[in-house]
């Protein structure tokens, strides 16, 4: 005889936990180290596969490469994006390792040593693979025994890659892709009161450079810091909601060795409402904007993404 309480109650902590998987996958092609991604280290059933699908539009400054030596940047894009993501056993660890490649449209213009320049461009992006793991409070489990677990607190780790495989013309200034790798590790703190989670989670992305920039030149960039923070809300029928800021600095270039007057300091703020449709599929819609920015490179952005998944005892 099936309890429905005890099937109800785990289809709920499924489907909250499961919706995580989203956050990053869905913006995958806007501005990388300015990402603001709640639930990012919540615990989900060991075994479960994602797929997601979703669709981000950028308005204003440059949503790729902010260490560009332009200004006034106007630019357009429409991005699909398509991931995968699995959530595993890490050495008695929980975690995921997720990857993801978009496809973009970007159209616009911006200011080159003070002259107008127009670019329309599509193609891919440079694909991201992350590996996450759970170091504390979130402990793998199999979907049977997953309904009775509580979060408390959680801390975990981060590793996430970028492959320089994306559209990329190193006669333009403007490019989809950025010929060049980065490497991204985080570490992040997740606290349960009541049906609210608090989440705090601070990164350094590290660049190598590119070595074919516009103009046959070497372009370096310094890491770029980032600090973000996350107030959500859980409901008993598994959607949830958040509030998210997040702030970045550093990020520094050379060009050639001669250093550029582009050190960042940008605030972002955004919201998120993650909600599911069955047991298998869920829905989640995000936006955020630009609230201050040295650099000139604020944008705002707004986006979905659906996601199916199944495996693990779903």
């Amino acid at each position: 005889m099936i309890d429905w309480r005890v099937f109800a109650g785990r289809t709920r902590t499924l489907l909250s936990a499961a919706l995580i998987a989203l956050a990053s996958l869905a913006a995958a092609s806007a501005a990388l180290a300015q990402d603001i991604e709640p639930r990012q280290y919540s615990n989900t059933p060991v075994g479960v596969n994602f797929l997601i699908s979703g669709y981000a539009y950028t308005q204003g400054g440059l949503a790729f490469d902010s260490s560009l030596p332009v200004s006034n940047p106007q630019l357009e894009t429409n991005s699909g994006v398509l991931g995968f993501a699995r959530s595993l056993d890490l050495w008695g660890h929980s975690g995921k390792i997720d990857a993801s490649v978009p496809y973009t449209w970007l159209s616009g213009s911006a200011d080159y040593l003070g002259a107008p320049l127009q670019r329309t461009v599509n193609g891919f992006g440079d694909p991201l693979i992350r590996l996450s793991v759970n170091l504390y409070g979130a402990p793998p489990l199999r979907l049977k025994d997953f309904a009775a677990y509580q979060q408390d607190l959680i801390v975990g780790a981060a590793l996430q890659m970028s492959v320089p495989s994306g559209q990329y013309d190193d006669t333009r200034l403007v490019n989809i892709g950025t010929h060049r790798w980065f490497f991204k590790p985080s570490l992040g703190v997740s606290k349960a009161v009541g049906p609210w989670i608090l989440e705090a989670t601070g990164s350094a992305t590290f660049f190598t450079d590119n070595t074919d920039f516009f103009g046959g030149n070497t372009r370096a960039q310094d890491p770029l810091y980032s600090l973000q923070g996350h107030f959500i809300h859980s409901f008993h029928s598994g959607m949830w909601a958040a509030l998210d800021a997040t702030y970045y600095w550093g990020g520094s270039t050379t060009i050639n060795g001669t250093a550029r007057n582009d050190l960042q300091r940008n605030w972002r703020v955004g919201a998120t409402l993650a909600v599911p449709i069955s047991a298998r599929d869920s829905i989640k819609l995000f936006a955020s904007d630009g609230v201050s920015a040295r650099t000139g490179n604020s944008y705002s952005q707004y986006g979905i993404a659906w996601q199916y998944r199944w495996g693990g005892g779903i």
